[in-house]
């Protein structure tokens, strides 16, 4: 039997709650998927993890969480931290950061160099690899600490202070991050990034490396879903804020694949190379699927379809 479980830290929930009879029904249907996709390669430690493993979990704003299968079990979050990358930058210095990176679809993998040349060093938006550099650059000129303010909002939110950065990941991508490397100092040359390549690559690599659960990730995008409030009632984002962040993540969240995403899904949401994908339905939860094996484009195979089933079974979506 499905193993679906509910955590609340407000008053006791009955039975399986609101979500554990789709969650448990997308568990099943998960399992039965005969392409998983394979996972990471081009990392290391990632490469040979289990692409049959599948986690999910979905947090309501009073921190009730509903959870099916590996859902609390640590995974390389990667390119999620991204998304709280944003919001901290948009929270401490409101909206300076569009000078450096755009707000629009790239239509490229999420590491191509192509754009950068033609647009004279300002990437197309915050959630490609050049894009992430350019915040995460600002967010470690403000704070001085980015990776290490990134695992604080995550600690604060998911209420996990066991959330870590992962260092053997961190030195793996940093072995393998010449094309990373390569658009930073491409980004220094247009005088797009302010910080010493080396040290922001760091910083990258480090942020990149963090592990959390899906139940972990879901609460801690909790503040997506609350038009900007944080777990504790007080604001992170404005509530227009929220909304663009929302929508960079509708447009922009999952690479290349952003439209058809939006077709299946109907939900913001960004995904990341360890499998990871979270998504938000506004006012109402956040949710968070992790599965290891990736499509071409980078995504969770089973990921996309279990939030797919989910929009479709619950009839929660933003359309």
């Amino acid at each position: 039997m499905p193993d679906t479980c509910v955590h609340t830290d407000a008053a006791s929930t009955a039975g399986t709650g609101r979500f554990g009879a789709v969650l448990d029904r997308i568990e099943n249907e998960t399992a039965a998927l005969d392409e998983r996709g394979s996972p990471a390669g081009y990392i290391p430690l990632l490469a040979g993890a289990d692409p049959r493993r599948f986690g999910m979990a979905v947090a309501e704003p009073d921190g009730t969480v509903y959870g099916v299968g590996d859902w609390q079990q640590p995974f390389s979050t990667q390119s999620i931290t991204k998304v709280f990358a944003l919001a901290l930058v948009l929270s401490l210095d409101g909206e300076r950061i569009w000078q450096g990176v755009g707000r629009e679809p790239s239509g490229n993998p999420f590491n191509s160099l192509v754009q950068l040349e033609y647009e004279n060093g300002v990437p197309r938006n915050p959630f490609i690899n050049a894009g992430a550099l350019v915040v995460t650059d600002r967010l470690q000129t403000l704070t001085g600490d980015a990776a290490g303010r990134i695992r604080e909002l995550l600690r604060t939110e998911s209420g996990n202070p066991a959330i870590d950065f992962t260092p053997a990941i961190a030195a793996s991508e940093a072995a393998h991050g010449d094309r990373n490397a390569a658009l930073a100092h491409f980004m220094a040359s247009y005088g797009n990034i302010a910080n010493p390549v080396p040290d922001l690559l760091a910083a990258y690599f480090r942020q990149c490396s963090i592990e959390a659960s899906c139940a972990d990730l879901a609460l801690a995008a909790g503040f997506l879903a609350q038009h900007g409030l944080q777990a504790d009632g007080s604001a992170l984002l404005t509530r227009s804020q929220a909304k663009q962040v929302n929508a960079i993540m509708l447009t922009c969240g999952t690479y290349d694949a952003a439209g058809d995403f939006a077709y299946r899904v109907g939900l913001p949401g960004k995904s990341g190379v360890g499998g990871g994908i979270i998504a938000v339905v506004p006012g109402m939860c956040t949710l968070c699927v992790w599965s290891p094996g990736l499509d071409r484009r980078g995504n969770s195979v089973a990921g996309v379809a279990a939030l797919d089933r989910f929009t479709t079974l619950t009839g929660l979506s933003v359309f």
